[in-house]
């Protein structure tokens, strides 16, 4: 019987490395493909990035936190049977009466972000005399558009149902929010002053047009076709994760869909859309390409709009949530502004509710 022949070590190692790229190969088209047929993988990977900053600028704010005493109450769930609608109140201590009430609606691309997130800032509003409420809602891509809108008119008429034990003045609201959040907000504003957007939506508005004293928004997305044509200037990241989070929150790949202008405030706004404080920083690409054309659309339609942009060369250049960074200048402005704007639009005489 002929004796086997013992192949040589490499003969093995080859077929190992071989065998190994071959794996690796097969893995990455699996990733490459579920990147390609879902928006999952890609926006949990930038959940993950969010959480990361919102955590650090959190911390930045805590330092900034009043020293005047303020109630808080915790998880107020607004919606029966579902745990994604949560909302937390902020008062001072020593009110006794009711009071303007912002309802603010965290940012987070739509993918991340929670109503404790900037905590120290709304502590910060309610110890101005006001009261803050900020909201949770269902995040893609486990939850799409529009089931946010609902959780939030859902949310509406539950503060006015519990408006005298948060110490909310249901005249004199105002709707808020950052970057996703401003968006929403944006588009409730419209739902409930455009009667014709609400009946297109299916939605009857919790709140009527006459509650809003104004609407307060920082580095948001009015267009949200716009958000899928970034500038061509722009590393193509920034781009990628647009893309991702417009599709993981409407469901769609398809950018000329109706659906997206539908969820957009720009294309749905009425003539009394609310009173509206708009800002964004000199250094965040929103600015230019969302804020600033909402803003002069507003003012076209004869909306009372205040501003806060900075010039292009203003230094330190002002990202995308600007706002939070109370260690700056433009920080603390915006800040004051938000104040002064609640201020001035709680004592000036509300319009009659009109319809488009």
């Amino acid at each position: 019987m002929p004796k086997q022949k013992i192949k040589p070590k490499h003969f093995y190692q080859k077929r190992w490395f071989i065998r190994t790229i071959s794996i690796i190969a097969i893995i990455v088209a699996l990733i490459l493909i579920a990147f390609r047929v879902s928006p999952a993988p890609g926006a949990l990977i930038i959940r993950s990035v969010f959480e990361k900053n919102g955590a650090t600028a959190r911390e930045s704010m805590e330092k900034h936190t009043p020293t005047t005493a303020i109630n808080v109450i915790r998880n107020q769930q607004y919606r029966a049977n579902d745990k994604d609608a949560m909302l937390d109140v902020y008062y001072r201590s020593d009110t006794d009466k009711t009071q303007p009430t912002v309802i603010w609606t965290h940012g987070g691309a739509w993918l991340s972000g929670d109503k404790s997130d900037d905590a120290p800032y709304f502590k910060l509003l309610a110890s101005k005399g006001f009261t803050v409420i900020s909201l949770n809602y269902s995040l893609a891509p486990e939850h799409r558009y529009p089931t946010p809108v609902h959780q939030l008119n859902d949310a509406h008429g539950y503060i006015q149902t519990h408006a005298h034990k948060f110490y909310v003045d249901t005249t004199k609201l105002f709707l808020a929010g950052d970057s996703a959040g401003a968006q929403l907000s944006s588009q409730m504003a419209a739902l409930i002053t455009n009667p014709r957007y609400a009946d297109k939506l299916g939605v009857t508005p919790s709140l009527h047009a006459e509650q809003l004293r104004g609407v307060i928004l920082f580095c948001g997305i009015y267009m949200m076709d716009g958000l899928t044509q970034p500038d061509p200037a722009l590393p193509k990241l920034i781009g990628w994760g647009d893309d991702i989070s417009v599709w993981a929150y409407s469901g769609t790949k398809d950018f000329a869909s109706p659906v997206i202008k539908e969820m957009s405030a720009y294309y749905n706004v009425a003539k009394n859309y609310p009173p509206t404080f708009i800002s964004g920083g000199n250094a965040d690409p929103l600015t230019d390409a969302q804020a600033k054309p909402f803003a002069d659309l507003l003012e076209l339609l004869g909306t009372d709009v205040t501003r806060l942009f900075f010039a292009d060369d203003y230094s330190p250049a002002l990202p995308h949530e600007y706002q939070f960074n109370l260690d700056t200048k433009a920080g603390q402005q915006a800040l004051d502004t938000t104040v002064q704007f609640i201020h001035q639009k709680s004592q000036q005489n509300q319009p009659k509710e009109t319809s488009s």
